[in-house]
């Protein structure tokens, strides 16, 4: 079993501990629709650098 040899000094424990801080995701606003989206992922309405790459799918309301 693995023992240290000396004690480990705050200062050093907290410059390990430094870089386990949570972040924030990295958001982006869409130039065509304004809608905020995360960076590199298609906006929930289909656009993508300001073009829209995915169409929305068109929903029929015929309930007769």
């Amino acid at each position: 079993m693995a023992v240290q040899k000396s004690r480990r000094t705050p200062s050093t424990r907290g410059s390990r501990r430094s870089h386990d801080k949570l972040k924030k995701p990295t958001l982006s606003v869409d130039p065509t629709s304004g809608e905020t989206h995360l960076r590199h992922r298609v906006t929930p309405d289909g656009f993508y650098r300001g073009t829209q790459v995915v169409s929305q799918p068109e929903f029929d309301d015929d309930d007769e």
